[in-house]
């Protein structure tokens, strides 16, 4: 067996964070394969172009798995985590409690679907610090609302990650925290400190270090 991800600009590329964090807390081996985001035209080969080559879908993360002589290939980055849940039980991706698992399902789907205009304002720039921008009524509704989640979530587990342990949740929120981080959104204590251990994983520290290399290459 075999796992090859591949991502887009390390810097930017949000929906790919999330799957590279659960095959960084499994702990099995993959490649990472990485695609230039935001290439256009005259450029002879696009990011398009690019993804095309991995997945008909067009778009990253995709995961594929080798597999007894077979591949399979994986989109969608709640789909990848889904999968990567099935293939490695012992991971704990999910909650074991039923309520908290379907919890945990709802809020990494609403994440998955919603926040429109968090992703408008807060553009994921992930080894950056910027000025917060004027936001408008609704961004700032939606990031009330997570923040409610995550506080809702945490006195309930009582653990350091939003079900007790790490879990596909947390996975779909990492890119969240790094928007807050980079724009230094104001936040409670209990979802600072969350925020901070969410920082602080070791795949959070590998994509970090990924994404510096790329700017200092100069293509992000």
């Amino acid at each position: 067996m075999a796992y090859t991800l591949v991502v887009g600009t390390m810097q930017w590329s949000s929906w790919s964070l999330r799957p590279f964090l659960a095959l960084s807390a499994i702990g099995v081996p993959f490649e990472t394969v990485v695609i230039r985001l935001r290439v256009k035209p005259p450029e002879p080969v696009t990011t398009k172009d690019r993804i095309l080559e991995y997945s008909p879908a067009g778009k990253v993360p995709v995961l594929k798995i080798e597999e007894n002589g077979k591949t399979l290939t994986v989109w969608d980055s709640l789909a990848i985590c889904e999968t990567l849940a099935e293939r490695h039980p012992e991971a704990k991706l999910w909650p074991a409690d039923p309520h908290a698992r379907a919890m945990a399902r709802s809020l990494s789907s609403e994440m998955h679907s919603g926040f429109p205009d968090i992703r408008d304002q807060l553009s994921m720039e992930f080894t950056s610090k910027l000025p917060l921008p004027e936001l408008r009524d609704d961004t700032q509704k939606q990031i009330a609302r997570i923040i409610a989640a995550w506080s809702e979530a945490l006195a309930r587990h009582k653990g350091d990650f939003l079900f007790g342990g790490f879990s596909i949740a947390d996975c779909m929120y990492a890119p969240v925290v790094s928007r807050f981080d980079t724009y230094d959104v104001a936040v409670p204590p209990d979802a600072r400190a969350y925020m901070d251990r969410i920082i602080a994983l070791p795949g959070m520290a590998a994509w970090r270090k990924a994404a510096q290399k790329e700017i200092a290459a100069g293509i992000a």
